[in-house]
């Protein structure tokens, strides 16, 4: 059953996503993770939360191929929670034409999530509007979660002092295990770089995985990270938890 839920003062949470791209190592179409979106929503929807989606440069977003529930390749066959999202109108739309990052009012927001997929290993990690908007949030106080692939920002963005979001920090991403999974069903490399690898090269910090494709989320104060997309829910709920309703 729904959570109580506010009525009158609902919790305001900002999604970003990829904007659609073109990975550099395999050359096709990349963007958001389906799941990586619809499964918080889904968790902010029975709160009563108002979620819109937000994207560095604003306009259509493009989710993954095999993160669509009915792409040929089977491989997200059984998440029904973004077939149904997909197959709604109303739903699909905020995909559809989202506005850029620039038009978020902090003030007016009180938690973001950005999501993953292939996509924001290009388009976050050197994006510093994405970095500032991730820093302005932590340091008015807000939630700020970040999900699978999305957390390559962490490797960069760095706070109104020049130190790094994540230092002192334990916080998860996508596994090593995992990418190793992903080029092996592809038949080929996929990503530039891996999260894992860089993480351990950044002194005072402290990156830990859980087992391959396990849900694994983390809250270190107003920081939250989910390791993949199967963490997304377990994301949303600690991002629930510190908003306290």
């Amino acid at each position: 059953m729904p959570a109580a839920v506010d009525l009158l003062s609902p919790k305001r949470i900002a999604v970003v996503a990829s904007n659609p791209t073109t990975s550099p190592v395999t050359r096709l179409p990349i963007g958001f993770w389906w799941s990586e979106l619809t499964h918080p929503y889904w968790e902010f929807a029975q709160h009563g939360y108002d979620v819109a989606v937000y994207s560095p440069d604003g306009g259509k977003l493009e989710g993954d191929s095999w993160s669509d529930p009915r792409d040929e390749s089977g491989y997200s066959a059984e998440d029904l929670v973004s077939l149904g999202f997909i197959s709604s109108p109303d739903h699909v739309g905020l995909v559809e034409d989202t506005k850029p990052i620039a038009e978020i009012d902090i003030d007016d927001h009180d938690a973001v999530l950005f999501i993953g997929g292939q996509g924001p290993m290009v388009t976050f990690r050197g994006d510093e509007r994405v970095h500032r908007l991730a820093a302005s949030f932590l340091a008015a106080g807000k939630v700020t979660a970040v999900i699978c692939h999305a957390t390559c920002m962490l490797l960069e963005a760095r706070d109104g002092d020049g130190n790094l979001l994540v230092d002192g920090k334990t916080w998860t991403g996508f596994a090593n295990s995992e990418e190793d999974y992903a080029d092996q069903f592809v038949g080929e490399r996929i990503q530039p770089f891996r999260i894992q690898d860089e993480a351990a090269k950044i002194p005072d910090t402290n990156f830990i995985v859980a087992g391959r494709f396990k849900s694994h989320a983390i809250r270190d104060g107003n920081l939250i990270t989910g390791q993949q997309q199967y963490s997304a829910r377990a994301a949303a709920e600690l991002v629930i938890e510190a908003l306290g309703a």
